[in-house]
Order: structure tokens, then sequence, then C-alpha cells
């Protein structure tokens, strides 16, 4: 293989929409894969040895390589040649060095815990069969315990903005893998916020799913009933997709779960707490004002709530047996005098065997106590979300430096974890979005937390928020470089299951979110067309909401779907039921002379439905 790539685009800072592009322009994975492995080795080695605080523990060997584009070769020539059929295809990710990978070592940054597993962990199989290619294994605070990034023997991971503050854990080497363009998307854990704070400070996406989601088998354990693997990308509707085929029910995991239905449906009424805790971090707290106001401005309700209930919560998890769960996953083996071993994990999973004023967080009376707890303050907890859609918080009330961090180690993390620690233990779903920078130009991040299986409202609201800030997709590499995108709504032939919708998922289009038109519209069943398409004409009066989809493709293709509609269709400006401004399809008005008024079925799929009955 050849270490030059053949395309035009910057290895780096690639989005999946990026790849696919590449390779629909003629690159292949043999050609672009092998050339951004050796950028990426150049970046983080010295003398061929990868640099101590590095975002990797492992990167992939050149054989390590080949065998997965090998693998990928054979999946291609099962599809029968059709890239398509692999939603994936050829885009390199990172995986947190908790999460098993064949042929990779798993450390869980412990060196004397290295072993090599005989199978990958049930997400990333799901992955490599959607085509996807892992680069190597990312750095993470031992055991995955930790906000902080710096709890590691192969050093804390530096911060790609400002290397005098954290990058955030324990997902640290994921998150700055996404957040230098290294990978198009990585794999972290959750169990208290390690999805989520190092998103914020890396100014990416951290997508933490429903409990059970995406599965854990194959992931060493921190707290295996709270545990949730992690998505990091460089925009929302990366991690939207990267859900898609992560998100699927393992019937070998037990503590796996189906994607449910949410009815919630759409996120209006958001709870910002009353008198927010920032640690002295004036700098987080103007940036959160800031997007206070932008929230307002783009139309949400804000709901000023106490958040007691949750912080009670919170407190739960280091106080009670969920720290005695962090022993049973590994505090026999810590029990050891290693030199790898971290200090500060050390000490707090070995607390979990007996607490501090001697209380044995083991037992199984104090397990249940804690448990009873849990239950009425989730109780209290799903009473809010009667009175508000969802919860828009800082994903951390502070930005430590890592001269904090020595300074005061656990109270720094306890801090960060102010508006996470309570999202597992209550079974919510969580996504974290870069918001403006703060006025120092380090990241800010904003979290929008709401009920088990929420979380395509939490991705449209991700993207409807993304929208508005016109954020860049890596800001690290790419200065102001914005997402090249574009979100049309479609009304027909073009819906999901429709016979048309194949010009959609044959450009790699992501579908966003049902919604509905402005009550400004009429729809029409046009006349001899094939396959039966219909009309949407904006009128001055007597219009109705009608039922679209939102689809987001890349700028070109776009051009070329636009291509393919026929007169008397075009594409337009139009205006949905929450105000939004989005393209659309649109028909000349003079073609509704000979078409059937269907306006009273609400939408294209309720007509269709009756012709068939």
């Amino acid at each position: 293989m050849t270490a030059q790539a053949t395309g035009t685009m910057p290895l780096m800072g690639r989005t999946l929409t990026d790849w696919a592009r590449v390779y629909r322009a003629g690159g292949t994975p043999e050609q672009e894969l092998p050339a951004l492995l050796a950028q990426v080795r150049a970046a983080e080695s010295v003398d061929g040895k990868l640099k101590y605080g590095s975002a990797w523990i492992e990167l992939a060997s050149p054989q390590q390589l080949d065998e997965q584009l090998a693998e990928l070769q054979d999946l291609l020539a099962a599809a029968g040649g059709n890239t398509a059929a692999l939603p994936l295809y050829g885009v390199p990710y990172a995986a947190k060095d908790n999460i098993d990978v064949k042929g990779f070592t798993t450390t869980a940054a412990c060196p004397e815990y290295a072993y090599q597993p005989d199978a990958d962990a049930g997400v990333i199989e799901v992955l490599k069969a959607a085509g996807a290619i892992v680069l190597g294994k990312t750095n993470l605070d031992q055991f995955a315990t930790g906000l902080v990034g710096t709890r590691s023997p192969y050093g804390a991971v530096r911060n790609p903005f400002n290397e005098d503050y954290i990058s955030g854990g324990s997902s640290s080497g994921s998150s700055v893998a996404v957040s230098s363009g290294y990978v198009a998307f990585s794999l972290g854990t959750d169990t208290a916020g390690s999805g989520r704070v190092p998103a914020g400070f890396n100014n990416i996406v951290g997508l933490k799913a429903s409990k059970g989601a995406t599965s854990t088998r194959g992931v060493v354990p921190a707290c295996r009933s709270l545990d949730c693997v992690s998505v990091f990308s460089l925009n929302v509707a990366d991690a939207e997709r990267v859900l898609a085929v992560a998100g699927v029910y393992d019937e070998l995991d037990p503590y796996s779960r189906p994607l449910g239905d949410s009815p919630l449906k759409t996120i209006r009424r958001l709870a910002v707490p009353v008198n927010a805790p920032w640690f002295g971090d004036d700098v987080q707290k103007a940036a959160y004002e800031q997007a206070l106001q932008r929230a307002e401005a783009m139309g949400y309700e804000l709901v000023p709530t106490d958040f007691t209930p949750l912080f009670e919560l919170a407190a739960l998890l280091y106080e009670g047996p969920w720290v005695a769960e962090r022993y049973a996953a590994v505090g026999e083996f810590m029990e050891q005098d290693l030199p790898g071993l971290d200090p500060v994990v050390k000490g707090i999973v070995t607390g979990g065997k007996r607490g501090e004023q001697g209380a044995n967080l083991g037992s199984a009376v104090d397990a249940f106590k804690a448990e009873y707890k849990r239950m009425d303050y989730v109780r209290r907890i799903s009473q809010l979300f009667t009175e508000v859609d969802a919860l828009f918080v800082p994903t951390s009330p502070r930005f430590p430096t890592q001269a904090d961090l020595q300074a005061e180690p656990v109270q720094a993390n306890s801090q960060m974890g102010t508006y996470t620690n309570f999202v597992n233990l209550a079974d919510l779903a969580a996504v974290s979005v870069p918001a403006d920078l703060r006025s120092d130009g380090l990241p800010f991040g904003v979290t929008l937390i709401a009920p088990a299986f929420s979380e395509p409202a939490l991705l449209s609201f991700g993207s409807h928020w993304q929208e508005e800030l016109r954020l860049p997709t890596a800001p690290v590499l790419l200065g102001k470089r914005e997402d090249e995108s574009v979100v049309v709504a479609v009304v027909g032939a073009h819906l999901t299951g429709m016979p048309l919708n194949h010009q959609l998922s044959s450009r790699h289009a992501t579908l966003l979110e049902q919604t509905l038109t402005a009550k400004k519209y009429r729809l029409y069943a046009l006349a001899n067309t094939t396959p039966p398409k219909p009309g949407l004409v904006r009128v001055a009066d007597d219009g109705a909401e009608i039922i679209v989809e939102l689809w987001r493709l890349d700028k070109a293709a776009f051009g070329s779907f636009v291509e393919e509609i026929p007169q008397p269709l075009g594409i337009g400006t139009l205006e949905l039921s929450d105000g939004r401004l989005v393209k659309g399809f649109i028909c000349e008005p003079e073609a509704v002379a000979s078409a059937t008024d269907i306006t009273q079925f609400g939408g294209w799929r309720a007509y269709i439905a009756q012709l068939n009955n």
C-alpha cells in the first residue's frame, strides 16, 4: 500500500460526509487510510514512540490496518460492490482503551492489566460490519475513573486548544482524537459524565445515549449497571449516524435494551438551574449566560428550576454502593502494589471496600438502602419532566487547569460532575454540543438532558443549535470552516420508504426529524406523474400544516440531487411550524389546475395509505 492519498481534501478533519465524498470521487480506503495513519503517527510520536500524554495508547500498525482493509473488501464483495450498503464504509474511528478490539491490546490505562481480547466488543462488531476502520486505542483516566484526563500512567492527555488546561476525562484520548481531526468519530464510555465533559472541553459533540442503547459487552466495567458506550463526533449529524449503526440490541449483553419510542417529540421548554454553582469560574458562567440568551432568541422557553433532587441523587454515586461496584470490577486487582496504578484511582476504587467511616459500602443492606433513595429521586425527577421537555445545563461548571488538578485532584473532579453524575443514575439520555467559545478563546459546551430513549428529540435540538451557531466542524485544524451541508424538507415520494427515497440514501443523506410546515401550505396530488408525486404550494390564506421529513446532505450531493427534480417541482425555501426556514420541495402554482387537493390528509403518506385501502 502507498502512503499517498489521492483525494484533494485534507486528510485530517474529515466528517462522515467528507469521507463519503472522497470515496465517491474515486478515492479508496487502501489509498486514504495509510496516508492518514502516517500523518497521525507523525503528529503524535517522537522517535517512533507515542508521546507521553498522547491521545493514543496504541495506533494501528500497518499489519493491523491491512487486516481490517482486507475484511472491508470481503464485506464490500458480499454487498455486491455497493458501498451504500456499508453506512460507515472506510471511515476511520478510535476506541477508548477499555473497549476490546481484536488484534489490539486492552489496557484500561494500566500496563500491568493489559490483555489480548479474543473477540471484538459488541459495539465494535457492529461498527466493523458497517465498514468502519479502527485507527487505534485511546488514552483515558485509568479504569475510566475520573472526569479529568490526567489519571493515566501514559500521561495527561493534552488539550489541543491550550495545554495549560485539562482535556477532560475519562474519555480524554477519544475526545482529543476527534477534536484534533484525526478521526471522524470515536467511542468513549460514560458512567458519570465521561462521554460529555471531554466534549465540552474540546469543542465537539458528545452523545451519551440511554443505558443499554449501545452494547457494553467487551467493555472493562467501571460501574456495570450504569456504564454506557458514548460517541464523540465533529457534528450532530455524525453522532446520529453512528448511533443508528451502534444502537442495536445485543442479546449477549444482559444490560442491553432496544432503543424504544419516546413520547418526547419536540423540545420547547428547557429547565435551567437557579443559583447554579460555578466554583469561582466566572468565565464559564458568562459563557453559559450567553448560551441562555441564544436559546431564548431561538424560541426556546427557559424555566428556572430547583435542581436540588438532581444534585442529591448525584451525591449517591460516590457516597453509596456504586463505589463498591467499581471495586467489584477491578478492586482486587488494584489491591496489588503495582507501579502502573494511579494513586488517586486506587484510593477511589479500593475505598469501595470500606468507607471512610468504616461503613461497609459493599454490604447488601447499604446497597438496598441506596437503591430505595435512588428510586425516590427518580420518581421526583420524572415529575420534573412533566413540566419541562429537557434540562439545559453547562456541560461543566468550571474548566480547570492542569495546576488546579494537581492542587485538588478529587474536589475539582467532583465539581465537574455537577451536571453529569446524576444522569445515568436517573436513566436519562444526554448530548453535549459546543456553544460559542469563551471570552478567553477556550471551548464551552452545553448539555441537553431528557428521559431515556429521547435521542431523536435531543439530536433534533442539537441540529437546530448547530445550524443556528454555524459551528465549525474541526476548529483546531480548520479554523472557521463551516459544516458543508444542506437541510432539505421532503414531502412526498422521497419520504422514508417511498419510491424515490433512494435518491437520498444513495447520497448518504441523514434523516434528522419528521416535523410540520407552517400553516401556510396546501398539498396536491399531481396528475400523470410516475411514481405518484405531490405538489406543495404556499398560499396567502386557508393554509394548513403538512408533514415533512428533514434530511441532511452535503452540498455536492445536494447539487446532484436537485438536478434530478423534474418540473413542475423545484427547491425553494419552506417555513416550518416552529419558524425555521429550510430548503424544501415546492411546486409551480400553474400545476395545481389539473391536480387533486389532498390537504385534508395532512401529508402524503396518509393519502397514499387511503389509495391502497
